[in-house]
């Protein structure tokens, strides 16, 4: 079964359950997103290709650990032997660290308003840095919205700037205000992901109740003027109702404006508990537009220095995949 193929099931499956040897180092937790506040995730990697599935104890994916990270993975009746991969935070090779924990919006297919999640303080931040700083090349910022997306903007600006001592790349990804570009620019990010989360403006509407659209697109324009081409990311959930040439027209408008699209398969959580994850089959359909998009607009996520691209786990990533 070759690679594209295999990720794109497994991505489908969304989970394992982990037998063997003891698996607990190479567990990541996520404090945002649809996984926060699950049972954690692994990272299974064969040669250089990576795949992030959620720990199910009732997974018809098995990933057996042999021990020091030597796994093998069965599926379909399959055997595949590769490795465990050791999390810096929430991913390997990375500090990818949620500030707040909490948020005040309710976008239906995320649980974080409901676990209540506390704000890291600096000092917290960079004593988890440190504590993984001898195995990561870059630092990835997230967070939620504790009181208002300007307080929570100000707060990660003060991270950010406490971080630039380490001498690493840092990514960011916050809900932005329209000068959040500029400031985050200013304090030397390397790259920045401002999420549009849905194919169209109808059903971002439905699934993210207050929040702007129209404004994410203006913020990824302004982001592309300050960071270039290739360092600007959105991520886009594949399964939301959108149509095929729904997702086409998006990932098309993305790639002509110079932003690179994080098309990632619903994780049907929270509101959207029972919604069927996307088929393999639509992954793959979508992968191959995203290449060929990707291609013509002369973008390559290859390249990317930090945040999802640069980690490849969840997704279907042209150049990695």
């Amino acid at each position: 079964m070759q690679w594209t193929d295999l990720k794109a099931k497994l991505l489908s499956a969304g989970s394992a359950k982990i037998t063997g040897e003891p698996a607990e180092r190479y567990i990541a937790r996520s404090t945002a997103g649809p996984g926060a506040g699950g049972s954690g995730a692994v990272f299974f990697s064969m040669g250089t290709h990576r795949v992030k599935l959620a720990v199910n104890p009732i997974s018809a994916v098995e990933i057996a650990h042999r021990g020091n990270g030597v796994a093998d993975l069965y599926f379909e009746g399959a055997l595949i032997s590769g490795r465990l991969l050791e999390p810096g935070f929430h991913c390997p090779d990375q500090a990818f660290i949620t500030v707040t924990g909490s948020c005040i919006f309710h976008c239906r297919y995320c649980p974080v308003p409901t676990l209540g999640g506390k704000r890291k303080s600096i000092e917290e931040i960079k004593g988890m840095i440190e504590s993984v700083r001898h195995r990561i090349t870059a630092i990835s910022v997230t967070s939620g919205v504790l009181e208002t997306i300007e307080e929570e903007e100000s707060y990660v600006l003060e991270v950010v700037k406490h971080l630039r001592v380490y001498n690493l790349p840092i990514g960011v990804s916050i809900y932005p205000t329209d000068q959040t570009p500029d400031r985050l620019k200013a304090l030397g990010v390397a790259e920045v992901k401002f999420n549009i989360e849905a194919a169209t403006p109808t059903i971002f509407a439905k699934q993210c109740p207050g929040l702007d659209y129209e404004q994410l697109w203006r913020v990824l324009d302004r982001s592309v003027e300050l960071f270039g081409r290739g360092r600007v990311f959105s991520n886009v959930i594949i399964g939301l109702g959108e149509t095929d040439g729904e997702m086409e027209a998006c990932i098309k408008r993305l790639t002509s404006h110079g932003i690179i699209p994080v098309l990632r398969p619903l994780n049907p959580v929270a509101e959207l508990t029972g919604t069927p994850r996307p088929s393999a089959e639509r992954l793959k359909k979508f992968f191959l537009i995203h290449t060929r998009e990707l291609a013509r607009a002369g973008l390559d996520p290859k390249e990317a220095l930090t945040m999802c691209s640069n980690c490849a786990g969840c997704d279907l990533v042209p150049g990695r995949d």
